[in-house]
C-alpha cells in the first residue's frame, strides 16, 4: 500500500459558508453550510485516499457516512481559518473501501467519521441511468 493517509482542507471565508482550496478539477464543490462542508471535506479526503486504487474506468461514490461530533454541536469556524480532514482506510472488502475519518479547525478535533465508498464502474452508471430515464419517460442527453 503506497498511501496510508490523504487531506483535503478548507478556509473558511465566511461563518456559514466555505470555500475548498488546493482542489483538483475533480473536487469542485459549492460553499455551503459548515456541517455540510465538514462532510464533504471528509468525504473528499477518502476519495482522494482511494483514487490510486481505481482504474481509468472507475470511480467511487459514497454508501454510508457515520459522523460523531468532538462536542455536543459542532462549533462554527471562524472567518479564515482553515478545516482538515484526514482520512485512514480501515479495510477493503471487495468493491467496499472502509474508512476512518478525522476533521479539524485549528482549536483540534471537530468530528470523526466511520466512511464507506463502493467502486462503481462509470459506463455502468451511465447505462443504467439512461435505462431507468427511459422507463419514467425521461430522456438523458450526454
Amino acid at each position: 500500500m503506497k498511501s496510508r493517509t490523504a487531506e483535503a482542507r478548507l478556509r473558511v471565508l465566511h461563518p456559514i459558508t466555505a470555500e475548498a482550496t488546493q482542489l483538483s478539477s475533480a473536487d469542485e464543490f459549492p460553499g455551503i453550510p459548515a456541517t455540510s462542508r465538514m462532510i464533504e471535506l471528509m468525504e473528499m479526503a477518502a476519495a482522494r485516499l482511494m483514487r490510486p486504487r481505481l482504474q481509468d474506468h472507475e470511480s467511487s461514490v459514497a454508501v454510508a457516512m457515520n459522523i460523531t461530533y468532538a462536542a455536543p454541536q459542532l462549533r462554527r469556524p471562524n472567518a479564515g481559518c482553515t478545516l482538515r480532514a484526514v482520512a485512514s482506510y480501515k479495510e477493503i472488502a471487495g468493491k467496499l473501501h472502509r474508512f476512518t475519518i478525522n476533521a479539524f479547525d485549528e482549536s483540534g478535533l471537530i468530528g470523526s467519521a466511520e466512511h464507506t465508498r463502493a467502486v462503481l464502474i462509470e459506463r455502468r452508471l451511465t447505462d443504467v441511468a439512461r435505462e431507468q430515464a427511459g422507463k419514467n419517460g425521461v430522456r438523458l442527453i450526454a
